[in-house]
C-alpha cells in the first residue's frame, strides 16, 4: 500500500516563467525543492564555482589553515587519517595531495575496516607517535574521538578535525550540551555554534574547502592553483553523491560543477573508471557517480584494504591507472554477487526471528562480511521500509551498519542507549557501531521499546509534483527537465500522476521480460509508457483489480483490454538506434 501526496506549495509560477523563461510545469517543480525567491531559482538554474560559500564562513577554518600553515613553515611532518567509503578516500586524496602542492612532508593513513574499524583509533595514534608524525589532520572522522585526540595531546601531537558527521551530546531536563573533542581546531559544519549558510556537506567538501583556502593563501601560479581546485571539485562531487547528501544549495553546485569537469577533463583516476566501466565520458549523470564509480571506489575498503583506491585517484600515468581501475570493478562485481547472499540471508533472519512487528529491524549476521551491513541494511531498508541494523561479528566484538527511513532519527535513537555501544557515530540516517556480543538482543529490545513511530510512518509515501495529462507530456517539456538535473536526494527527477488512464495493450521486453511497453489512452489519444519496475508484481496487481488472466489478456495479439488505472509517471528523452524520443515511464499504479 501506498500514499499519494501531491505537492501544493505556492508562489508566482506564471511570474517565475516568464522571468526564467521556463514552463509553468518547471517552475512549479523547483518551488516543490523548498525554492522559495527568485533569488533562489537564478542559484538553483544557474549556480556556479563563484556562488559556492567562502571556506573562512565555516567554525574554526582559519584556525586549522593557520595551525597547517605553521607546520608548512616548520617542515614538521604531517599525515591524513581518513575512512575507507568514498567519501572518505576522496577527502584524504584532497587534503595529501593539496598539502603535498604547498610542500607538506604529509603522508596518508586509511583505517583498515577490519583491523581498526572506523575512524581514529589508540592504535593509529600510538603508530603516528613512532613514525614522528606531529600533526594529524582527519578527513571524514574524528568528531567522536575524543579520547584518541586526548591521547595525541598528550604525545604532544597536535590534531586539526575536519568532519561532518553529528557532533556527540549529552542531554539534560531537554537541554543538550555538545562534547567536542579536545582538538587544535574542530571544523565540522554540524556543530551548533557554526554559522555555515549549508551544514548538509560531505567530508570531501570539508576537506575542499581546506584546501581551497591554503591554495589561496599561496603563493603557487593561479593557473596550478585552479588545476588543483578542478581536480578536487571532480572528487567533491563524486562523494556528495555516494554519500547521499541532499542534490541542493551548494550541494547542488559542487556536482553540477564536478560532472561539467569530468564531462570535459576528468582526473586520471575518474577517467580510468570511467573506461573499464564502459561509459561515454559526455553522458556520465550522478547517477553513474552513485551507481558505478563510487561502489568501484568502495569496493577495495569493503572486501580489502582502501589504499587501493587512494592509490588510483594518486596514479600519475594512464596504464597505472587503468590496471587499478580494472581490479577496483573486479573487486565490486565480487561485492554484488556476496551482498545478494548476505540479503538473501538477511530476510530470512528476519522471517525466522518473527520481526514482522519490529518498527525497527536489528538482523545479526555472524558470518556475513562486516564491510557489507551498510548495503545490505540498505536494501532490507528498501524491502521492509523500516529502519535496519545488520549486525556482523568482527574480530574483537560486534560491528554493524544501519540505514534509516525519513521519519526516524538513528543518531539520536542510537544515543538514547549509547551504553551498548564501544563506538558509534552517524546521522539521520545512517549509523555505525561496534558493541559486545550479548547486547545484541537488548539493542533490538530498547531500539523498539523506545521507538515512537506509528503505523502511518511505515507507508511509503508517493510524492507527486504535478497532475498533468499526458498530452502535457511532450519534447518541450521532456528536453527542459533536464535544466533541474543532476536528480538525486533533495531533488529528485520530478514525478506526475495521470487519473483515468486506459491500458489497452502491452509488449515484454528484455531478454527475461522483466519490463514492458504498453499502449494506454487517455483523453480520446494513444500513447506509449514503459515500465522498469517490475512486472511480477503489476500482473499480480491486474489480475487482483481485473480477474484471472487479465495479465495474460494484456500481451494477446490484438488486444485491447481497456483496464482503467491512475499512474504516476516520469518524463525524458530516450535515444536508441540514431533516434531520440519522448519517453513516458509509468512508476506507480493504483
Amino acid at each position: 500500500m501506498e500514499k499519494w501526496f501531491v505537492a501544493a506549495k505556492k508562489a508566482d509560477f506564471d511570474a517565475w516563467s516568464k522571468k526564467f523563461n521556463i514552463t509553468p510545469v518547471t517552475a512549479r517543480i523547483i518551488r516543490n525543492r523548498d525554492i522559495f525567491s527568485e533569488e533562489d531559482v537564478e542559484k538553483y538554474l544557474n549556480g556556479t564555482f563563484l556562488d559556492m560559500y567562502p571556506p573562512e564562513v565555516m567554525l574554526d577554518m582559519e584556525d586549522a589553515a593557520a595551525i597547517i600553515e605553521e607546520q608548512l613553515r616548520s617542515g614538521k611532518k604531517m599525515r591524513v587519517i581518513g575512512d575507507y567509503d568514498v567519501d572518505g578516500i576522496t577527502a584524504s586524496h584532497i587534503l595529501t595531495k593539496g598539502l603535498r602542492a604547498l610542500s607538506a612532508d604529509v603522508d596518508t593513513v586509511i583505517p583498515h575496516r577490519m583491523q581498526d574499524g572506523y575512524g581514529l583509533n589508540d592504535r593509529l595514534i600510538e603508530q603516528a607517535y613512532e613514525d614522528g608524525i606531529r600533526t594529524i589532520v582527519t578527513c571524514d572522522n574524528g568528531i567522536a574521538a575524543a579520547p584518541q585526540i586526548a591521547l595525541a595531546a598528550e604525545k604532544k601531537i597536535t590534531v586539526v578535525v575536519t568532519d561532518h558527521h553529528e557532533v556527540p551530546y549529552t542531554e539534560e531536563d531537554g537541554v543538550r550540551t555538545e562534547i567536542l573533542p579536545p582538538a587544535a581546531a574542530v571544523v565540522d559544519p554540524k556543530r551548533a555554534d557554526c554559522t555555515y549558510p549549508f551544514k548538509n556537506i560531505c567530508g570531501a567538501v570539508v576537506a575542499y574547502k581546506l584546501i581551497e583556502l591554503l591554495l589561496r593563501r599561496s603563493e603557487l601560479e593561479p593557473a596550478e592553483k585552479q588545476g588543483l581546485l578542478d581536480e578536487f571539485l571532480q572528487l567533491a562531487a563524486v562523494a556528495t553523491v555516494c554519500d547521499v547528501m541532499d542534490l541542493l544549495d551548494e550541494n547542488r553546485i559542487i556536482v553540477k560543477e564536478g560532472l561539467k569537469r569530468i564531462h570535459t577533463k576528468p582526473c586520471m583516476g575518474l577517467k580510468a573508471l570511467i573506461e573499464v566501466n564502459g561509459i561515454e565520458p559526455g553522458k556520465l549523470s550522478a547517477y553513474h557517480l552513485g551507481f558505478v564509480i563510487g561502489p568501484c571506489l568502495n569496493a577495495t575498503g569493503r572486501l580489502d584494504t582502501a589504499t587501493r583506491a587512494l592509490e588510483l585517484l594518486a596514479a600519475h600515468d594512464t596504464r597505472t591507472a587503468v590496471t587499478i581501475a580494472g581490479e577496483l570493478k573486479e573487486m565490486n562485481d565480487s561485492r554484488k554477487t556476496m551482498t545478494l547472499m548476505g540479503l538473501e540471508q538477511a530476510s530470512k533472519y528476519v522471517e525466522e526471528n518473527h520481526m514482522a512487528d519490529d518498527k525497527v529491524l536489528v538482523i545479526y549476521l555472524p558470518d556475513c562480511h562486516e564491510s557489507l551491513a551498510g548495503i545490505i541494511a540498505g536494501r532490507i531498508r528498501e524491502k521492509y521500509g523500516k529502519p535496519a541494523f545488520v549486525l556482523t561479528k568482527g574480530e574483537e566484538g560486534v560491528k554493524g551498519s544501519g540505514r534509516s527511513i525519513e521519519s526516524y532519527h538513528m543518531y539520536e535513537a542510537m544515543t538514547a542507549c549509547k551504553e551498548l555501544f564501544t563506538k558509534y557515530g552517524g546521522h539521520k540516517m545512517a549509523a555505525g557501531l561496534s558493541m559486545e556480543e550479548e547486547n545484541v538482543p537488548i539493542l533490538r529490545r530498547r531500539l523498539n521499546d523506545e521507538c515512537s513511530l506509528t503505523e502511518e510512518d511505515f507507508i511509503p509515501k508517493i510524492h507527486i509534483d504535478v497532475p498533468m495529462p499526458l498530452a502535457y507530456a511532450d519534447r518541450r517539456l521532456a528536453e527542459e527537465l533536464s535544466i533541474l538535473e543532476p536528480f538525486g536526494t533533495a531533488n529528485p527527477k520530478p514525478l506526475f500522476a495521470c487519473k483515468n488512464v486506459s491500458l489497452l495493450s502491452g509488449k515484454k521486453l528484455g531478454a527475461k521480460g522483466n519490463f514492458a511497453k504498453y499502449r494506454v489512452l487517455h483523453e480520446g489519444r494513444e500513447y506509449e509508457v514503459v515500465y522498469f519496475g517490475g512486472v511480477d508484481k503489476f500482473h499480480a496487481f491486474l489480475e487482483e483489480k481485473f480477474g484471472v488472466g487479465a495479465a495474460e489478456k494484456l500481451y494477446q495479439y490484438g488486444s485491447r483490454c481497456g483496464y482503467e488505472l491512475s499512474i504516476t509517471y516520469q518524463l525524458g528523452m530516450n535515444s536508441y538506434m540514431g533516434r531520440t524520443e519522448v519517453q513516458v515511464v509509468m512508476q506507480n499504479y493504483c
